[in-house]
């Protein structure tokens, strides 16, 4: 099979958790025989800090606008499937174009599902409209559950799948690393995160001024203020997130608001996380039974005192169930077997496409 993806980034994983979920996905795809054409827009945040500039599982190509990526219409049109993720830059514009020129399947992967719900309700229509969505054969996305109805009611999708974020068992692992923190979080900065660790880490350090921390990602206001325990990163590259999880006592899964709303929202996190063997605290929502059994393979807490008494068990069994769960059904194998499953299956079952008309971008 011939996939081309146009996506967020492959290129670089700074500020963003799209990276590593095309990584993982991707590459365990071309290694099922498959060829993969990633196409980027040329961004300079992302070219400033490029930590994959050359993948060995796909060919990475470059356009740096809309009339740049007429250049490519032949190969989308001869590709078999052709994916547009969320987020892309002028994403709708890129959407009508591989609506209006791609022959074989072309599919959304929202890896931002209720944040793109959101924007949709609000009138927001940044890389993706409601009359978009009945042209893509099939939604794939990072939620479960109700959600998928509601995209197929509400907005006329032809075929809805959830496609969580996966993990490459082959990269995250338990490595043999002293403990270096008793509870750590790894993410990027949000609005509408911070109250949520600021209560179950943040408020969790001062208490515990015995016990050490670490947030690692980007993008945190200088006006936080963070305790003297808490260790500051300002970015960690993937090479060093299963390093990071196993010198973790604990780590924290802390998710958007909106996925909350929405429920069945797993963060890559959880399954980095627990690839490596390192038990998780949790926030809670909808649907996160379904992913970790709470209190046999994460902890749910709500308030500062949960974590405090978290912290006090002896948590080995708890990050071994939590590994043995993503190896059982989260890697990015399970996920590109899937993947294959679901565009093989659109391939005979979708409705006809009109001929490829000759208009340009």
């Amino acid at each position: 099979m011939k996939l081309v993806v146009l996506g967020l980034t492959l290129s670089s994983s700074w500020g963003n958790g799209h990276a590593t979920t095309f990584r993982a996905l991707l590459s365990a795809f071309a290694a099922r025989g498959h060829e993969v054409l990633f196409l980027e827009r040329d961004k300079p945040w992302y070219a400033n800090a490029r930590d994959l500039p050359d993948p060995d599982f796909c060919e990475l190509a470059y356009y740096d606008s809309l009339a740049d990526l007429a250049g490519w219409r032949e190969t989308i049109a001869q590709a078999d499937a052709v994916m547009v993720g969320s987020y892309v830059p002028e994403g709708v514009a890129v959407g009508e174009f591989v609506q209006r020129h791609a022959q074989g399947v072309v599919c959304f992967y929202d890896i931002d599902t209720p944040v793109t719900l959101a924007k949709l309700a609000r009138g927001d229509f940044e890389y993706l409209t409601p009359e978009l969505i009945p042209g893509y054969d099939i939604y794939f996305s990072f939620t479960g559950g109700p959600t998928l109805a509601r995209l197929k009611v509400d907005f006329g999708s032809p075929r809805t799948r959830a496609l969580y974020c996966s993990v490459d068992a082959g990269r995250y692992k338990p490595l043999d690393v002293a403990k270096t923190w008793d509870l750590s979080y790894l993410g990027t900065y949000s609005d509408d995160r911070q109250p949520t660790l600021e209560r179950l880490l943040v408020e969790t350090a001062r208490r515990c001024p015995d016990k050490r921390f670490a947030v690692a990602g980007p993008q945190y206001p200088d006006s936080i203020q963070w305790p003297a325990n808490v260790e500051r990163i300002e970015h960690l590259p993937p090479a060093e997130h299963a390093a990071f999880y196993s010198a973790s006592r604990f780590t924290l899964n802390v998710t958007r608001a909106d996925m909350i709303a929405a429920g069945w929202s797993p963060s890559v996190r959880l399954f980095e996380a627990g690839a490596c063997g390192t038990p998780i605290i949790s926030d809670r929502w909808d649907g996160i039974e379904d992913v970790l059994e709470p209190d046999e393979a994460i902890i749910l807490a709500d308030t500062t005192d949960d974590v405090i008494a978290a912290l006090d068990r002896d948590a080995s069994a708890l990050g071994e169930a939590a590994r043995r769960a993503v190896l059982h059904g989260h890697t990015a194998q399970a996920r590109a077997e899937q993947l294959e499953r679901d565009l093989e299956e659109a391939a005979v079952t979708r409705a006809p496409r009109g001929d490829l008309c000759c208009e340009q971008i």
